[in-house]
């Protein structure tokens, strides 16, 4: 479903800084694979999902999604087959429109804006019933600003918003990661849902290890721009953290830092 071969991505070129965050990346996902993707700081791991996305050009290699070759393509032209969430709640909702025009737009993603755009009693009975199944209450306060929200609501609402027309694929950049454990857990057992329910291809980024190993069928490991493990199905299930430090001194011929977040 997902195809990258031999993607390299070079910021800064032909300067001092200059510095190669991919180098030579290639793997594949399935349809409905579920890829946690875990490294240190500076791994690539964002940059990666930014490259897949279109935010970032790429220098060599092939980005396929769903038999199209999107290496070329920008951000706004493969919007329609990628849903995104961002580590930081702000992004990805409009803070001074109401939720339900949020999800209004969600709906219309990848579609031809006209001058008659209006909300429909069909669509907000639709809105009110997805709403409803984050608990939070927001089914009852369509017109709220998001802005008025709090992270953890947004956050909901975002994931909602990005999995509404069922993405050929979902690319989560650490979202919990600005939440405070409580939401945090509440959020990724909502994706855990969603992801599920509508076999919706997913690659999460994350630093937490726990999470990593806990949530979904694959994991992938960077380290200096490049893939140093895959593991997957029940070879994943078995995985424990004490373990998945010794693959990564193994593969990597050296040892985490003493980063609490990598450890938690």
């Amino acid at each position: 479903m997902l195809s990258v071969k031999g993607l390299t991505k070079v910021f800064n070129i032909g300067t001092v800084n200059e510095k190669a965050a991919l180098k030579d990346i290639s793997f594949s996902l399935d349809e409905g694979d579920f890829v946690t993707l875990i490294g240190g700081n500076g791994s690539g791991k964002s940059t990666l999902l930014n490259c897949i996305a279109g935010v970032y050009p790429v220098e060599h290699g092939s980005i396929i999604i769903d038999g199209l070759d999107v290496t070329k393509l920008n951000e706004h032209k493969r919007a329609g087959m990628l849903g995104r969430v961002f580590q930081d709640p702000m992004l990805g909702t409009a803070s001074n429109m109401g939720i339900e025009e949020n999800l209004a737009l969600a709906l219309r993603r990848g579609q031809r804006r006209t001058l008659r755009w209006g909300i429909s009693n069909k669509e907000r009975e639709q809105y009110k019933k997805l709403l409803k199944r984050l608990e939070l209450g927001l089914e009852e306060r369509l017109s709220t600003k998001v802005g008025l929200l709090s992270g953890g609501q947004r956050q909901a609402l975002t994931l909602v918003m990005a999995t509404l027309k069922n993405p050929r694929l979902l690319l989560l950049d650490e979202h919990t990661s600005a939440l405070d454990p409580k939401t945090a857990q509440m959020v990724l057992e909502l994706s855990d849902q969603f992801i599920r329910e509508s076999r919706i291809t997913t690659l999460m980024v994350t630093h937490n290890m726990r999470d990593a190993i806990k949530h979904g069928n694959r994991l992938i490991m960077m380290h200096n721009g490049r893939i140093i493990l895959d593991i997957r199905d029940e070879d994943k299930q078995k995985l424990t953290i004490e373990d998945l430090l010794k693959r990564f001194g193994k593969a990597s011929g050296e040892e985490f830092d003493n980063d609490t977040a990598l450890l938690s």
